[in-house]
């Protein structure tokens, strides 16, 4: 059907649920359990969710090259025509999103509905910077330093100054040991993908949602996809980088509200 040639699907994959099909992409430095946790089995409640994780992400091996977007996009459709879903929705969140810009522009054809959540097409200033020294620290091997480092960049300051010290101190603890290995060329690819020559070629329904306390991907980059899309919606909802922390089910619903009404 696709008129591309898939490669094997070979990244490690989460599947949940039934219905119609649903890929997803998720963070740098992330993984699938870490990115849709808490809102997987919302997501497969009405959907057959398939979603890839990255080289040193979850099961999958680490890569001992540069991470290669169109490699990254054909994977994540391989992924789901493996599991036998011949047109699917896809969600990007972060990284994932230019990847899921990138395989409904290389595949067309088998996608329903696009969703991008806190993403970009292309890094602007701020967050190259950003990108660039996270890069570096998780370089170090120290995950500590790199939890330290993308706390304050990752949440709202409303979530952060609702919590106390102790509970900010637990938090980065936890949060270093959920740091993927693969962070140095996740990371090393955020900095440099781009998808903008792909953006206004798209034919499919779009949602752009956008994190309007985002330090870490600008809410400037979130509207320069709604404004490129043709027919591209926005959405905002109040949180920093991380909407599956700060408010799930306000995540869940406008992600499952919008692929109901856009159904194949």
């Amino acid at each position: 059907m696709s008129a591309r040639t898939l490669p094997e699907a070979t990244f490690s994959r989460t599947v949940l649920g039934s219905g119609p099909g649903l890929a997803l992409a998720h963070g740098a430095g992330s993984s699938v359990s870490n990115t849709y946790g808490p809102i997987l089995e919302g997501l497969a409640a009405g959907h057959t969710v398939v979603a890839v994780d990255y080289p040193g992400s979850g099961e999958t091996p680490r890569s001992t090259t540069p991470l290669d977007p169109d490699e990254m996009a054909d994977q994540l459709v391989a992924a789901a025509v493996a599991e036998g879903l011949e047109t699917f929705a896809l969600h990007g969140y972060s990284l994932g999103g230019p990847i899921a810009i990138r395989a409904a522009a290389r595949h067309p054809e088998r996608v329903t509905a696009l969703v991008l959540s806190a993403t970009m097409a292309h890094s602007n200033n701020q967050q190259a910077l950003t990108i660039k020294v996270w890069g570096k620290l998780a370089a170090t091997g120290d995950r500590g330093l790199v939890s330290e480092f993308l706390f304050p960049h990752a949440l709202s300051p409303q979530a952060i100054e609702a919590m106390p010290a102790e509970q900010i101190a637990e938090a980065i603890a936890y949060a270093a040991t959920e740091v993927a290995d693969g962070t140095v060329e996740q990371a090393d690819l955020a900095g440099r993908i781009d998808v903008r020559a792909d953006l206004a070629d798209l034919r499919v329904p779009t949602l752009v949602i956008s994190t309007t306390a985002d330090h870490l991907a600008p809410p400037a980059l979130h509207r320069h996809l709604a404004d490129t899309i043709p027919g591209a919606q926005l959405a905002e909802i109040p949180t920093g980088h991380l909407p599956m922390v700060e408010r799930p089910e306000e995540w869940q619903k406008l992600i499952t509200d919008f692929l109901d009404r856009h159904r194949a």
